[in-house]
């Protein structure tokens, strides 16, 4: 304030009032109603590498009234797989609704695995579409493989090999990037009509720090998990991701193989300690004389006890075994339905 001498005069302090109580105890105002019918699409997480130009339009998540079920092609204890198509393009996709209440811890989880499949560029890794919040229903976008899953399915050699080759080849790529799987089973390895094999289901998948993150928690389907990993007093208390993966790669591979789950009179659904004195204090399974001595061999560096004694999925794709799938006795399809017993279903997150 300025006085008639041009002399500021200071300005007044403030008046300390009583703030008045806004809040009324007990009083709660209605949320308003959401329209189940409206799905909104969940912005993807954001990834390290930028996406090449090319690739931007399949980034792209499909808007979810532009989608109709077909049919359901799977389901398990957390949700359920439905075949959809995409009206404007006619492109076929697997939508993966899971199910529970989706609290934080599951959130987390399930964007752990979105992360993983949106920046994974390889052709053997099942590539995610996009993400939705359907009236609080979690359900993902994903590639759709109209060959099932190869769980129930006994293969011949050549056939295996050419699969085998494919997962590690994926394997292979994700261990790169530090990330390991945790859950490689027959039912999380997918194949479609082009003799695709792809890795799908990263709902337990983790990728690693360089030094830290021993990665030894218990998650994942215990009938495929590595001794090391159910009792870890076996390696001294250590765990190594990435040999884990193998020893469930080898596994998988040997149960095609023998249209059963290896381990004899035991059953992968049976009782957990029953399971873990068979993985862990029996002999590993080995391949039956009549399988050849590369498939014997290759089954033979998978399932060794000592994890340090494993193969990596690198050694693995120079082994012969596996170079030996580019022969040309190829020429049956890994999808054809008389080439092999088949119970197959599309692989499901958490299920």
């Amino acid at each position: 304030m300025t006085t008639a001498t041009g002399i500021m005069n200071p300005l007044p302090p403030p008046v300390n009032r009583p703030t008045p109580n806004r809040r009324r105890p007990g009083l709660t105002l209605p949320l308003p109603q959401r329209d189940p019918s409206l799905a909104v699409p969940l912005p993807l997480p954001p990834s390290n590498n930028s996406l090449p130009a090319s690739s931007a339009s399949a980034a792209q998540t499909p808007n979810y009234s532009d989608l109709d079920r077909i049919k359901r092609v799977g389901s398990g204890a957390g949700g359920t797989v439905y075949m959809v198509r995409h009206r404007p393009t006619n492109r076929m996709y697997a939508l993966k609704v899971i199910y529970g209440n989706h609290e934080d811890a599951v959130r987390r989880q399930i964007c752990r695995e979105i992360e993983i499949l949106r920046t994974a560029d390889n052709p053997h890794i099942v590539r995610c579409h996009g993400m939705f919040d359907n009236a609080g229903e979690i359900q993902v976008l994903l590639e759709f493989m109209d060959g099932g899953s190869l769980d129930g399915r006994r293969l011949p050699e050549p056939l295996l090999s050419d699969a085998a080759r494919q997962i590690l080849q994926g394997l292979a790529y994700l261990h790169r990037r530090k990330i390991v799987h945790r859950d490689i089973k027959p039912s999380n390895l997918l194949i479609n009509s082009q003799n695709q094999v792809k890795i799908a289901d990263f709902g337990v998948g983790r990728i690693l720090a360089q030094t830290m993150d021993p990665c030894d928690s218990a998650v994942g389907t215990i009938a495929y998990m590595s001794p090391e990993r159910i009792n870890t007093d076996l390696n001294h208390g250590s765990y190594d991701g990435y040999a884990g993966d193998i020893w469930s790669l080898g596994l998988s591979i040997l149960e095609c193989f023998l249209g059963r789950f290896p381990f004899p009179g035991i059953g992968r659904q049976g009782e957990w300690a029953s399971l873990m004195c068979a993985i862990c204090y029996s002999p590993p399974p080995e391949a039956p004389p009549t399988a050849s001595k590369e498939f014997r061999s290759f089954i033979g560096c998978c399932l060794q006890k000592d994890p340090a004694k494993r193969w990596t999925a690198a050694q693995l794709l120079t082994h012969p075994f596996v170079t030996q799938a580019t022969s040309p006795q190829l020429s049956a399809p890994l999808h054809h339905p008389n080439t092999y017993s088949r119970t197959s279903s599309h692989s499901l997150a958490h299920g």
